[in-house]
């Protein structure tokens, strides 16, 4: 369910089928039912407006946990790249060697970073990973070589490194956050019986008409599914913060 979930336009396809199927099977046992007093009628408009209602309003919810995670990736995403341009002005205050070292290593871990939120391909991804914490261990290393002489102004450059390195733990930590797949079977389960009344309310099986809820359905489902996937949907965070940063520190070479 958690890579199914991951991939919007596989939610669409498969959403859409699936409540168009369940409509039209609600349609055909509709019709076979004999009971079609006005009370009954009532009774099941009740039951039909609740069902949808309580979908529509599971459907707004975890589009709006969809909505919060997409902002919290972009926070972090500014929040990373003010991080790691404080510290490379903060490097002037190391010696001459140590400093130019850590602008070095910091213009290559920003060229990771930004690599980490454009690309798509799950190897390069691992790839990606695997430098970025080789690369933060030399940005430590080069930093704390100056606590064997620590004074407060050389303190601000090892302070700002550590708000470097948990920036980065923090963004990780907002793209791994992700609606719970609890939710997802819920959101389902209620759209399946949603759909399924809407089809044995009605009069006639009409198979194009029964295609209307479902896609709307479907299309609602394939939206939050694309926000919430940081990597695979159509909606993703681009690292505008990060791509100004690394050129600036082009510019700078």
């Amino acid at each position: 369910m958690a890579d199914f979930v991951n991939r919007p336009f596989v939610v669409l396809v498969v959403t859409f089928f699936l409540l168009w199927f369940v409509a039209w099977i609600g349609g055909r046992f509709g019709l076979r039912q004999d009971d079609s007093s006005e009370s009954v009628r009532q009774d099941f408009g009740v039951i039909q407006s609740a069902t949808l209602t309580l979908l529509g309003l599971i459907i707004g919810f975890t589009f709006s946990m969809a909505i919060g995670r997409y902002d919290q990736r972009k926070l972090y995403e500014e929040a990373e790249a003010n991080a790691i341009g404080t510290e490379y002005v903060r490097a002037d205050l190391l010696p001459p060697d140590e400093a130019s070292k850590v602008r070095e290593l910091l213009r290559k871990y920003t060229d990771l970073r930004v690599r980490f939120y454009v690309t798509r391909d799950l190897d390069e991804l691992n790839q990606i990973n695997l430098q970025t914490t080789q690369t933060q261990n030399q940005l430590w290393a080069a930093v704390s070589q100056t606590a064997t002489e620590p004074t407060p102004i050389r303190a601000l450059a090892v302070a700002g490194m550590n708000d470097v390195l948990n920036s980065q733990g923090y963004t990780q930590a907002a793209w791994w956050n992700r609606i719970p797949v609890g939710a997802w079977c819920l959101m389902f389960g209620i759209a399946v019986l949603a759909n399924l009344l809407v089809g044995y309310g009605a009069h006639k099986v009409r198979v194009k008409l029964f295609m209307m809820f479902p896609l709307a359905v479907a299309i609602s489902f394939f939206l939050i599914a694309d926000i919430d996937s940081p990597r695979r949907g159509v909606i993703r965070v681009r690292p505008q913060n990060m791509e100004s940063l690394q050129a600036g520190f082009n510019a700078l070479q």
